[in-house]
């Protein structure tokens, strides 16, 4: 009755759910069931479908030709059918599938393509380049000068660390690169802004990948009295902005970098940006002047941007030893992503450089003169930020 129940009558069709019976295979009602059903079967049905063809295989290999009872899946007469896998079985003596997964090979080609992807094509000779690097520092292989810069770091993390937020946060655009000596000494005055000193980081990476020369930044006694900071900056190349320090990089032929603002410039409220502090004494022209060096003013717009200075806490800097603590729109309300700054859009000019070697060294005594100089230098500088301004046009165009 069950059976008569299986059997389609006509053009209709009996439909048995899986697993309720049958036997195996694809429903061809051959004795021998596919493979697909011998993988699904138990291990001992498994272990007995193998024994059986080897037995089938032996008795072949023996003259003897048994017909399977499925007959298109028989070998044909004279061929040899390949033989069955070797089993695989388990200390127990129970029968395993075979071990599989990728090939180590494979494994490292993927690994191969996964750096190429990442690193470029010279990916090979960038490790090793790295791992030189750390080789060198490892074991004390690396030079720093009188002043404790260490050129070679600076290079590779310093200017790199820099440059994606230069290139992609600020999209810097550089103008009067003509202006920077090839080589001698030359002392580069710049605006100061921003509240926390990015711009000088700036100016770094700019005169290194535009001018190919390393800015030697003279810092405030505060910036070499922080732990961390002090070391950093000392291996970035700046050094204490005292008039013997600068006198010798100069005449020794590197190019210094200045800020005169100093904390009035960066420190200053959002309503008054762009507007220049006092220059100081004029020590920066002193030093030009007994040294012969050209004077190079640079103008920074957009540094004025990246976090707007609305607020100060007066006695919580005196109490901490610093000139001021910065409330803008973000920090401290925001928390740590307070501190990322604006994406403003920053144009830096080199301006025309202010020769110094016609005066007599003696002439840098002369309070009139310096003043003059430092006043000219000032102008220049705040002439061109206002032309800049006009230029810029949106604050992050």
């Amino acid at each position: 009755m069950r059976e008569e129940a299986r059997r389609p009558r006509g053009d209709d069709a009996v439909v048995i759910p899986i697993g309720t019976g049958g036997r195996p295979g694809r429903g061809t009602g051959s004795a021998r069931p596919s493979s697909a059903a011998r993988n699904l079967a138990p291990s001992a049905r498994k272990a007995s479908a193998r024994k059986a063809s080897a037995g089938k295989a032996g008795a072949r290999k023996a003259g003897s030709k048994p017909r399977d009872a499925a007959g298109p899946t028989a070998a044909p007469s004279g061929e040899e059918s390949a033989p069955p896998p070797p089993d695989e079985t388990s200390t127990d003596g129970s029968a395993q599938a075979p071990t599989t997964g990728i090939p180590v090979g494979e494994w490292l080609a993927a690994a191969q393509d996964a750096a190429q992807e990442v690193f470029g094509a010279d990916w090979e000779r960038r490790v090793a380049e790295l791992m030189a690097f750390v080789r060198r520092r490892l074991e004390g292989h690396y030079e720093v000068d009188d002043y404790g810069f260490d050129r070679e770091l600076t290079e590779r993390f310093f200017m790199t660390a820099l440059r994606p937020i230069a290139e992609k946060w600020f999209r810097l655009e550089v103008r009067g690169l003509e202006n920077i000596p090839a080589e001698g000494g030359a002392l580069v005055v710049s605006n100061h802004s921003g509240t926390v000193p990015v711009d000088g980081l700036m100016t770094m990476l700019t005169v290194h990948d535009h001018a190919g020369r390393s800015l030697r930044p003279l810092g405030a006694d505060l910036v070499f009295k922080l732990p961390l900071v002090s070391s950093l900056a000392r291996k970035s190349g700046a050094t204490l902005a005292c008039t013997e320090d600068a006198e010798r990089m100069l005449s020794g032929g590197e190019l210094v970098g200045v800020w005169p603002e100093g904390f009035k410039g960066i420190g200053k409220p959002f309503s008054e940006r762009y507007k220049l502090q006092r220059f100081g004494r004029g020590g920066f022209v002193s030093a030009a002047l007994r040294t012969g060096v050209p004077i190079i003013p640079l103008s920074v717009v957009g540094a004025e941007e990246i976090y707007p200075l609305v607020g100060n806490v007066p006695s919580l800097a005196r109490l901490l030893g610093v000139p001021y603590i910065p409330i803008t729109p973000f920090f401290p309300w925001l928390g740590p992503l307070g501190l990322v700054p604006l994406p403003s859009k920053w144009i830096l000019e080199f301006g025309e450089p202010i020769r110094t070697d016609t005066y007599e060294p003696g002439e840098a005594e002369d309070p009139m003169l310096v003043f003059n100089v430092t006043d000219q230098v000032r102008e220049t500088i705040q002439h061109t930020l206002f032309d800049l301004l006009r230029e810029r046009g949106g604050v992050f165009g």
